[in-house]
C-alpha cells in the first residue's frame, strides 16, 4: 500500500520563500506542497480545505504574528506539526515559538537539505532544531534571564552588531539596508532583536547601554 506524502503548508508574507520552498519539494517524492499562505486568512482556507501534516510559519507576519497563527493552529488542529522558518535569531523568540507549539525551528538561511529534513522529522512526531539554532540556545543557556544579567554575556549576531554600529553612527534604516544590503524589514527585525537582548526600549537607551557595556567603540564618528 503506497503511504500518502506528507502535506505541508507554508505561511510566510515573501511570495519568493512560498515559491521557493514549493520548487524544492517538487524533487521530494515524499513531500506534497499544499499551497502557500501570506496571512492568517489565507492559511485558515487552506486548512480547511486541505488535509495538512506539517506547516512551515515564519514569525513576522502581517496582522498576526507567526507565534500568534501556531497558538491558532494548534488549537483547530492538535495534530498538526508547526515548523518555525524564520530568520530570527533570538533565544526568546525561539523559546516563544516553541512554547507556542513549534515541533521545529530552523533559520531561513539554513540549505534546502536541511529543511526536507526538517520537514520529515517533525512529521514522525519528533523535534528539529536547526544547527544554528542550537549553538543560540547553547548561548542563550549561558546567560541567566534575571534583571542581574551581566552585559558582557550579550550574545549579538554578527548582523546585530553591524545593524547597531551603524545605529551608533545615527543611519537610517533605509541607510542601513542599502549599506548592508539587505531590506528594510529585515534591518528592522534585526533592531527589535537587539532591543529585546539589550532589555532597552529606544535608540538613544541602546546606544548609552552600548557604550557602557562595550558593545560598540566610545570614539564612534557619527554619520553626517
Amino acid at each position: 500500500m503506497k503511504t500518502r506524502p506528507i502535506n505541508i503548508l507554508v505561511v510566510d508574507d515573501h511570495q519568493l520563500i512560498i515559491n521557493g520552498l514549493n520548487s524544492l519539494v517538487e524533487e521530494e517524492n515524499d513531500i506534497r506542497f499544499c499551497g502557500g499562505a501570506n496571512n492568517w486568512q489565507q492559511a485558515r482556507d487552506i486548512l480547511s480545505n486541505h488535509p495538512i501534516d506539517v506547516a512551515l510559519v515564519d514569525i513576522n507576519m502581517p496582522g498576526m504574528s507567526g507565534i500568534e497563527m501556531t497558538l491558532e493552529i494548534k488549537n483547530l488542529h492538535p495534530n498538526l506539526q508547526i515548523l518555525a522558518l524564520t530568520m530570527h535569531e533570538d533565544f526568546a523568540m525561539i523559546q516563544k515559538m516553541v512554547s507556542a507549539g513549534a515541533s521545529g525551528y530552523i533559520l531561513k538561511r539554513t540549505n534546502l537539505e536541511e529543511v526536507v529534513e526538517a520537514i520529515r522529522t517533525v512529521h514522525e512526531k519528533g523535534k528539529y532544531l536547526g544547527k544554528d539554532v542550537q549553538e543560540i540556545l547553547m548561548e542563550g543557556i549561558k546567560v541567566p534571564g534575571g534583571s542581574n544579567s551581566s552585559a558582557k554575556e550579550i550574545s549579538l549576531s554578527k548582523r546585530e552588531q553591524d545593524v547597531l554600529n551603524l545605529l551608533a553612527k545615527e543611519y537610517s534604516n533605509e541607510e542601513i539596508a542599502e549599506r548592508l544590503f539587505i531590506s528594510e524589514r529585515t534591518v528592522e527585525s534585526h533592531r527589535r532583536n537587539i532591543f529585546i537582548k539589550t532589555k532597552t526600549k529606544s535608540v538613544i537607551g541602546l546606544i548609552k547601554y552600548a557604550l557602557k557595556n562595550k558593545l560598540i567603540s566610545q570614539d564612534i564618528e557619527p554619520h553626517i
